[in-house]
C-alpha cells in the first residue's frame, strides 16, 4: 500500500548530525548553548514544509508542532518527543557521518582516528545488523545518534502521516527539547501548550526495546579551594586542590555504587568530570536511583565520605565542603 513511499529518516539523520548542538553543563543560560537552536530552526522550517502549520520554536529552544487527527473517534492526544542536544563528553563539531553499506559484522576502524575501533567482541549486538546499512562517526567526534536518530524518526513519521492522510490516527503532538544531556530537558517545557495526554520519548537502545519507567537523578559538584604558595617556600603552607580531588575519587567504593559495578535497578554515584589547577579544583557527579528516596541515601553516603577523606585537609577547607 505504501510501497512508493521513500523513507527519509536516514537522509534527515545524516544532515542533522552535522549541526553542532552540544549542550554545556557549566552554563547557567537556557538553553545552555545557543547553537542548539540552529537545529531547532531547521526542524521548524521542515515541519512547516511538511504541512504542520503550527510548528514553531519558543524562546527557550523548544519546538512544538501538531499532526492533525484523521479520525472522528475520540482518542487520546499523544506526543512523540526527542532531544536535539548532544552530550558534552565528546566534541560535536565537524561531525562526519559514514554510511557502512551492507554491513557484514566486521570490526570497524574509524578513519579519522584509527585507534578508535568498534569491535563486535565489545558490542555483540552488531552481529544482528548483518546485511543492514549502519552509520558511524569518523573517529574524532560523537555521531550524535543520541538523540538525533529519534529526531529523524519523528520527522519522518510526520512526513509519512501528512502524505498518507488515509492512515487513521488521533491528534499527535511533536516536541523537540534542548539540554536533555545536562538534565534540563523539561525545565521550561509548557505542558499545557503541548496538550498531550500521553507521551513517548524516542531515545533508546536496541531496536524494538520499550521502557516504561526510568531513574531519578541529581547532579552535584564538589569545589575544592586549595592554598597556593610558591613551591620553593611551600612546606606546611601549600594545599594542592588536585591532590585532594584525587583522594576523594580514590576513596569512592571500588566494588559497588558505580555504573561499572551495578546493573538493573541498582543506583550509583558517578564522577563525570574533573577540572581545575592546584589552587582550585572541581569534581562533578551524577547520582542515580530507581527509587527517588534512594537519592538521599547515596547523597548522605557521599557527604560522609567527603567528611572523612584519605588525606589531611585543613579544617577551614573541610568545613567548606
Amino acid at each position: 500500500m505504501f510501497s512508493n513511499y521513500q523513507f527519509t529518516a536516514s537522509e534527515r539523520f545524516l544532515r542533522y548530525v552535522q549541526v553542532d548542538t552540544q549542550s554545556d553543563p557549566q552554563s547557567s543560560a537556557f538553553p545552555t548553548t545557543e547553537k542548539q537552536k540552529e537545529l531547532s530552526k531547521i526542524l521548524v522550517e521542515e515541519l512547516l514544509e511538511i504541512g504542520l502549520t503550527d510548528a514553531h520554536m519558543d524562546e527557550w529552544g523548544y519546538v512544538y508542532a501538531t499532526i492533525p487527527s484523521t479520525t472522528d473517534k475520540k482518542v487520546p492526544v499523544i506526543c512523540f518527543c526527542a532531544h536535539v542536544d548532544t552530550a558534552p563528553d565528546c566534541s560535536g563539531t565537524g561531525v562526519k557521518p559514514i554510511v557502512h553499506k551492507n554491513y557484514q559484522a566486521q570490526d570497524i576502524v574509524l578513519p579519522d582516528d584509527t585507534t578508535q575501533v568498534i569491535r563486535t567482541s565489545d558490542y555483540p549486538y552488531l552481529k544482528t545488523l548483518t546485511g543492514h546499512d549502519i552509520i558511524t562517526a569518523s573517529g574524532t567526534t560523537l555521531l550524535g545518534s543520541d538523540d538525533k536518530a529519534g529526531v529523524a524518526e519523528i520527522m519522518d513519521l510526520a512526513n509519512f502521516l501528512m502524505t498518507h492522510k488515509e492512515v487513521k490516527h488521533g491528534e499527535i503532538k511533536i516536541l523537540f527539547t534542548p539540554d536533555e544531556e545536562v538534565g534540563k530537558g523539561t525545565a521550561k517545557v509548557d505542558l499545557k501548550k503541548l496538550g498531550a495526554q500521553y507521551g513517548y520519548t524516542l531515545d533508546g537502545g536496541e531496536a524494538g526495546s520499550l521502557e516504561d519507567e526510568t531513574f531519578s537523578a541529581d547532579g552535584t559538584s564538589v569545589v575544592i579551594n586549595g592554598v597556593i604558595s610558591h613551591p620553593g617556600y611551600a612546606k606546611d603552607k601549600l594545599v594542592n586542590a588536585m591532590k585532594i580531588a584525587g583522594e576523594i575519587l580514590s576513596g569512592l567504593p571500588k566494588d559497588r555504587l558505580s555504573p561499572e559495578t551495578t546493573a538493573g535497578k541498582d543506583g550509583f554515584i558517578h564522577p563525570v568530570g574533573v577540572s581545575g589547577i592546584a589552587e582550585k579544583c572541581t569534581i562533578d557527579f551524577i547520582i542515580r536511583d530507581f527509587v527517588t528516596a534512594g537519592l538521599k541515601i547515596k547523597e548522605d553516603f557521599y557527604v560522609h565520605r567527603l567528611k572523612k577523606p584519605c588525606v589531611h585537609i585543613p579544617k577551614p577547607l573541610l568545613n567548606s565542603l
